[in-house]
């Protein structure tokens, strides 16, 4: 067959492939593009209420005022204050409660990947808290964390945690934790599922102690899954509104973002919400590029692998190549020498042993 006729071939597929998807894009365009679009367009205005100083007349309606809400974060004291409060609450809540939860997902699928008796109970005890909708939770701890308490009598100590001040943070970051963390330790479990066991079997033949078997093996293959995780829980983290609302209301401790777009349109003031509302996308953008371009989180599938990892050589050269690797190398070399070992053959000199303590 020609190089011409399979060249046509994919086309034609590629444009079938294109057809198929057609209805999707369409839904995605009414449902994610025309409120963007209509977002966008009313940040643009001012929505008129009170007497035109000017005039003296009633005004009615919306004004065009261009990027007058945009700049009103920098310009106008008062909207200034609220903004900036708004975004250091929720890149504190986001970074705090996402590192935490990472570590403590990890654990927890580090703990449920080991066979033991009862694991079934054990997994779905985890997936209880995950399961409870956020505004019943929110209520729960709020229970919780009242004066007369669960929590004071735990700690000993009189603390108004759902009153303005670092306690209201603290409040927000425990129930995010103990809600989410479950949800990172699931993603985490399933990847660590995938990695085969021969190869902690060749890490411990050649004396790899637990620290660097997790450091050079288990961490390792479990990154691409890890970091999609902890991208997801990301921007779900930065987004959050029912969790602070349904535990502190309103108070500027624990306002994030979302709360404050909510919160002007409530009023009316529906340029602004729209402004504050592009501001969190923009924002949420941002970090969606720092994780794909700087971590590497792949979130639309490797389509081809092979394709891509020649476009890779070709770049770094022979020795990026060789560091890519790694992991394979280790693998590999690893299971060679085990089976070395094994049989009784002395493994040669030339061979790396990466899995041990020289790793």
């Amino acid at each position: 067959m020609s190089r011409q006729k399979i060249s046509t071939e994919s086309r034609k597929e590629e444009r079938f492939a294109y057809l198929l998807l057609l209805p999707t894009f369409i839904v995605l365009a009414l449902v994610v593009g025309f409120p963007l679009v209509l977002s966008l367009w009313q940040s643009f205005f001012k929505t008129g209420s009170g007497i035109n100083p000017e005039t003296g007349l009633v005004e009615k309606g919306d004004k065009f005022v261009g990027l007058q809400n945009y700049s009103a974060v920098f310009a106008n004291p008062d909207a200034s204050q609220q903004f900036w409060n708004a975004f250091g609450n929720t890149t504190l809540l986001t970074v705090v409660g996402v590192l935490v939860e990472t570590v403590l997902g990890v654990i927890m699928a580090l703990i449920m990947v080991r066979g033991m008796r009862g694991l079934g109970w054990v997994r779905a005890g985890i997936l209880v808290p995950w399961a409870i909708p956020t505004i019943v939770s929110a209520l729960m701890w709020k229970l919780i964390f009242n004066a007369d308490g669960v929590f004071n009598r735990l700690i000993g100590h009189q603390v108004l945690w759902t009153t303005e001040g670092w306690q209201a943070k603290a409040a927000i970051l425990i129930a995010d934790i103990w809600k989410t963390a479950p949800y990172i330790g699931l993603l985490t479990l399933a990847g660590l599922q995938t990695i085969d066991t021969q190869v902690y079997e060749a890490a411990k033949v050649d004396g790899a102690s637990p620290w660097k078997t997790f450091w050079r093996i288990t961490l390792p293959l479990v990154r691409p899954v890890l970091v999609v995780a902890v991208l997801f829980r990301t921007l779900d983290a930065m987004r959050m509104f029912d969790l602070p609302y349904g535990l502190l209301g309103m108070l500027d401790s624990g306002k994030t973002l979302s709360m404050l777009s909510w919160y002007e349109a409530g009023q009316s003031r529906y340029g602004e919400a729209a402004a504050y509302s592009l501001y969190l996308f923009a924002y949420i953008c941002l970090a969606v590029f720092v994780f794909v371009k700087v971590l590497g989180a792949d979130i639309m599938g490797d389509q081809n692998p092979d394709k891509k990892k020649r476009k890779k050589l070709r770049g770094s050269g022979g020795a990026g190549a060789a560091s890519s690797a790694g992991p394979a190398i280790v693998s590999a070399t690893s299971t060679g020498s085990a089976t070395g070992s094994t049989s009784g053959s002395t493994p040669s000199a030339g061979a790396p042993r990466h899995a041990g303590g020289a790793a």
